[in-house]
């Protein structure tokens, strides 16, 4: 009646152990750390540098535990702050000698100390958030109305020139805010420049009306597209932050949309604000020019020669000088998509540009006027240019689509089309509010939030050990096992633990043990009932399960509510208070059942059980189970 089959305590078992496991980093701490990676898109971080990071701690005369190359940089790990804060400087002078213009950003982070073995595992400790770790906290407000009088602005060009190539004349066209006015001298005209309107900007919707001796047709964007403009613009300004706080060297930052306007970002471990500041409303601009492909100029590529008059040097994707000349053809704002593709010839890597039509005019000008020659695409970043890309010319590029193809990886592709894409913000942002939380506020409150969870656990374990003797012993034992599968289940989905994430784990304690007490108290209802001791524990499990179940629906909703509709600090308060109930019920329940039935289960002539006094109201005495 209550034995389990081998197939049930072998899921117990191996839930235990795997719960273990990935609980275990957690125990490790962090260890401090550097952490060296790229300042800029095209700075490579490889084997080479990694050797050169090595040599400099030698050099210092510091001891490291380990230097890795992990992903996009290289991290050095050490058994205390004061080495890591000298070997920050050592490393800094070493891997960048010309402090105006670093290639590589140097920042001091925290690096979990889980031995290989439990890394090989692929088992990492939970993210701590800013509340816990200290950062700033900024929430940028987007200038939704700039993004749509930028797109009004693109697209009073385009009707110029589709009004132009249709053979359509106007008397003039201007932009009033987010309206485009086209005058005409005539009424058929007006009706003739609509229609096309409607035909080739599906964004944009036209009305007509009289303006003295002229016709005045004015074209808004819809309501529809307005919101799909907004919309991506604050999509691109988040992939944007994301491009920008790479170069802080930050291990989890949080970025993260607020509302219809807002953007919340949050860098846990940063305490330098006036950098934070700096990298996050930083521009990037993008330019096109031609290649000074004069004997000067290619005597001043090799630096045999000085640069000639009306050009500049500036470095490409491999260190090398490339000499443009100071004509811009085209800008970033001319710009409106990049996507890594491939070419349908040779298979290369490419990235695919598409223009406004002002843009494709002009390229297409330009591209039927120099072939065979080189053209520069260059990135501008704090007053820093660098040449992305220079490809040779091969015929005349027309329709507003671009293809640039080399020497480039599947991966530098991807990087490339990502930095053209957003690399300058589609909509200005402003900060609204600002916070700096100090670590040592962060530790604080970490021992707050331990020591909260502890004694909760402690004093429910005390009670329940005390009111249902042997039956409390194994819910408590639960209920440790609840703690273990929630933290392990956090730290597989490397989530962010917060402050209220830690009230969360202790609410789900007291919550966790109300199943068993509900367990618990119908197995006394049985005993009292007369039933045998076997028949207690069989039935009190299964009748105490459709309470249990409903219970936790409804606050599982209200958890899926505020996960759902909430944000900041609630979303992670929902986060560990659904998945905590999840586990409750799982610990609760059948891993409690399973200590049950393996104590229990096996004693054919079973008298009693210890689960403390069971109260009979029929008499005047009450009996004690020992």
């Amino acid at each position: 009646m209550n034995r389990y089959p081998v197939w049930k305590y072998a899921i117990l078992l191996i839930a235990l152990v795997v719960s273990g496991l990935y609980a275990l980093p957690n125990v490790f701490g962090e260890a401090p750390a550097v952490q060296v990676s790229a300042a800029k898109s095209a700075t490579r971080v490889d084997t080479a540098l990694l050797a050169r990071v090595e040599q400099s701690i030698k050099d210092a005369g510091l001891a490291a535990d380990a230097v890795t190359l992990e992903g996009n940089s290289i991290k050095a790990r050490f058994s205390g702050t004061d080495t890591q804060l000298k070997a920050k400087d050592a490393i800094q002078k070493a891997v960048n000698p010309d402090a105006a213009d670093p290639a590589f950003v140097v920042a001091l982070n925290l690096l979990s100390r889980s031995p290989a073995w439990l890394t090989s595992l692929h088992a990492s400790p939970m993210y701590l958030g800013l509340d816990l770790r200290g950062g700033v906290h900024f929430m940028l407000q987007v200038d939704m109305q700039a993004a749509l009088t930028k797109r009004a602005e693109s697209l009073s060009g385009d009707i110029r020139t589709v009004l132009r190539e249709k053979n359509v004349r106007h008397s003039g066209i201007s932009r009033n805010a987010q309206t485009i006015e086209v005058r005409f001298r005539d009424a058929a005209t007006a009706d003739a420049a609509k229609r096309v309107i409607a035909d080739q900007f599906a964004d944009l919707e036209a009305s007509s009306a009289p303006d003295g001796g002229d016709v005045k047709l004015v074209a808004t964007i819809k309501p529809a597209s307005a919101r799909t403009i907004q919309e991506q613009a604050l999509k691109q300004n988040i992939t944007t932050l994301h491009n920008r706080i790479n170069e802080l060297g930050v291990a989890e930052p949080v970025i993260q949309q607020q509302g219809l306007d807002r953007i919340v970002v949050q860098l846990p471990g940063v305490q330098d604000t006036a950098k934070a500041k700096d990298i996050l409303g930083r521009t990037a601009t993008l330019e096109v020019r031609m290649v000074d492909e004069g004997t000067e100029a290619r005597a001043a590529e090799t630096g045999t020669g000085p640069v000639p008059f009306g050009s500049e040097r500036y470095p490409d994707r491999e260190g090398r000088s490339v000499i443009v000349k100071k004509q811009v053809i085209l800008t970033g704002e001319n710009l409106t998509d990049a996507q890594p593709g491939f070419d349908s010839q040779t298979q290369e890597p490419t990235v695919n540009l598409s223009l406004d039509a002002k843009g494709a005019r002009i390229f297409r000008d330009v591209t039927r006027e120099n072939i065979n020659k080189r053209m520069a695409i260059l990135l501008f970043e704090k007053g820093k240019g660098e040449v992305v890309t220079a490809p040779v010319i091969r015929s005349e590029i027309g329709g507003g689509r671009v293809q640039i193809s080399g020497s480039m990886t599947t991966v530098e592709a991807a990087d490339t089309a990502l930095l053209l894409r957003a690399g300058s913000l589609a909509a200005p942002m402003e900060i609204i509010e600002e916070r700096t939380i100090g670590p040592s506020l962060g530790a604080e409150n970490i021992a707050k939030g331990f020591n909260s969870v502890t004694w909760g656990f402690a004093a429910v374990a005390v009670f329940m050990c005390l009111y249902y003797m042997l039956f409390g012993v194994i819910s408590s034992i639960a209920l440790g096992f609840n703690l273990l599968l929630l933290v392990a289940v956090l730290s597989m989905l490397q989530a962010t633990l917060t402050l209220p994430g830690m009230a969360a784990m202790a609410l789900v304690l007291g919550m966790a043990i109300d199943a068993n007490v509900l367990i618990n108290e119908r197995v006394r209802e049985e005993l009292r009932n007369g039933a045998s001791a076997q028949a207690a524990i069989h039935a009190g499990y299964d009748r105490a399960w459709a309470t249990i179940i409903d219970s936790n629906v409804t606050t599982l909703i209200a958890g899926l509510a505020l996960l759902a509709f909430g944000s900041g600090p609630v979303r992670g308060f929902a986060v560990v208070h659904c998945l905590g109930i999840l586990t409750s019920m799982f610990s609760g329940v059948f891993f409690s059942r399973g200590l049950v039935n393996l104590w229990y289960g096996r004693q054919k002539k079973l008298k009693t059980v210890s689960i403390g006094t069971v109260w009979r109201p029929d008499t005047t005495t009450h009996t004690t189970t020992p």
